[in-house]
């Protein structure tokens, strides 16, 4: 029996499209007596019931900071309060546009909600364009203030500097990475506890189900899912995906496109 841990974006969806090919073959392989988890960078909030249709084991969300078993919630990591509202306090001293991501809603701002609004997708959009936006204007809530909340990431749509220069004003508890969405500008990204990865969701899921490293399977394409490949026992790397998840993938298929989880499952008996 093995544990299979699938990132969404770029890896079992495609901008939030499932391909019924990547349903059909989770649904097979969980047939076969196999576990298999979401493991995104996303929220709980923010992964839809249209995203779940295939039937999961589980989800480790928030990039690690959250994961749940059989809709038991067993990790939910947030920042300590006093870190949080500095966080919050030097992301508004720099003028950032956030939503503040727990795992039942995304908070807003009223500014930041009608920034969102204004690059919401127009008429022209692809469907699959407009599912991402459908996914997180469902987990929006929109509040007068984010101190007091509990969260674990916080993504910036804008700041009036980079994240790599307003990081290091919070304190070394917190890490960043900038975004690869070219439209969004400067200061976009993402600010999370600096020591939660996925493989720290992951780590919590197989304990409690009673398993190792080396039952897991893990599939990925960005900077995130390095520590997940590195710590399971058979790595699935996204064709055109981060350099350095190629470089530890055991087997690289195409991206969902394509349809490449299919290939895997069969290549790893898993189907």
């Amino acid at each position: 029996m093995s544990v299979i841990f699938l990132d969404i974006d770029g890896t079992y969806a495609s901008h939030g499209e499932v391909p019924p090919a990547h349903e059909e073959a989770v649904t097979r392989v969980r047939d076969n007596g196999h576990h298999v988890l979401l493991c995104t960078g996303r929220s709980r909030a923010s992964i839809s019931e249209r995203m779940l249709a295939a039937g999961f084991d589980g989800i480790v969300g928030g990039a690690g900071a959250y994961a749940e078993v059989g809709g038991e919630v067993i990790h939910d990591v947030s920042f300590p309060r006093e870190l949080a509202d500095r966080t919050i306090d030097v992301l508004m001293d720099h003028r950032a546009q956030v939503l503040v991501e727990a795992p039942e809603a995304i908070y807003v701002l009223p500014e930041a909600a009608a920034l969102m609004d204004r690059r919401a997708p127009g008429a022209d959009a692809t469907g699959a364009q407009v599912a991402v936006w459908e996914d997180l204007l469902a987990a929006r809530r929109v509040v007068d203030d984010l101190h007091g909340l509990d969260f674990a990431k916080i993504v910036t749509l804008s700041a009036g500097r980079d994240l790599s220069d307003i990081v290091p004003l919070i304190g070394d508890e917190v890490a960043a990475v900038e975004t690869s969405i070219k439209d969004l500008g400067r200061g976009a990204g993402e600010v999370y506890l600096a020591h939660i990865t996925k493989a720290v969701g992951i780590q919590a899921v197989l304990d409690h189900m009673g398993l190792t490293a080396a039952d897991a399977v893990g599939a990925g394409d960005g900077p995130n899912d390095l520590e997940m490949l590195a710590m399971v026992g058979t790595a699935i790397g996204i064709e055109g995906g981060h350099p350095g998840v190629i470089a530890e993938a055991d087997i690289v298929v195409p991206g969902p496109e394509r349809s490449g989880l299919v290939q895997a499952f069969a290549r790893l008996g898993l189907t």
